[in-house]
């Protein structure tokens, strides 16, 4: 049997990215570990021991996890383009748009104004990470075969 389990993503400041993804976008924490030893420097292919915690934030069944690195030091994230091969984005289904893009900005994220539709909008949290805002739940229901 295979299950999807989470998605990961290394912050640079964990108490700002929980407070963001929690407050602005409805996420719950479930779970915070501290991971720090050598046998998560090989699980992440990273040399030696890493100083590291964990923190799982869980909205709609999907499970967010936060890396957060206190040694080393995470990278200066650079902009990725939509063309780069990997993963773009994170969606997230939203009851009012313009709700949601103040609740974003008052969490220290920012708004892709020149990506705003009817319906949705690109935004990114205070590290950086793209986040599309989509209003309703009408395409989620389709993915998941709600209400079927």
């Amino acid at each position: 049997m295979v299950c999807f389990s989470h998605v990961g993503q290394c912050v640079r400041d964990l108490d700002r990215a929980r407070t963001f993804y929690t407050g602005a976008l409805g996420f719950e924490e479930v779970l915070d570990l501290d991971v720090s030893g050598a046998q998560s420097a090989k699980l992440l292919r990273l040399p030696g021991t890493v100083g590291l915690r964990a923190v799982y934030l869980r909205r709609d069944g999907f499970v967010l996890e936060l890396l957060a690195f206190s040694d080393p030091e995470p990278e200066v994230p650079r902009e990725r383009t939509m063309l780069e091969p990997g993963l773009t984005h994170v969606s997230v289904g939203v009851d009012d748009l313009d709700d949601a893009c103040a609740a974003v900005l008052a969490h220290g994220g920012t708004i892709f104004a020149e990506s705003r539709l009817e319906a949705a909008v690109f935004v990114a949290d205070p590290e950086g990470q793209v986040i599309e805002l989509l209003a309703g739940t009408q395409f989620a229901d389709r993915l998941h075969r709600r209400g079927a």
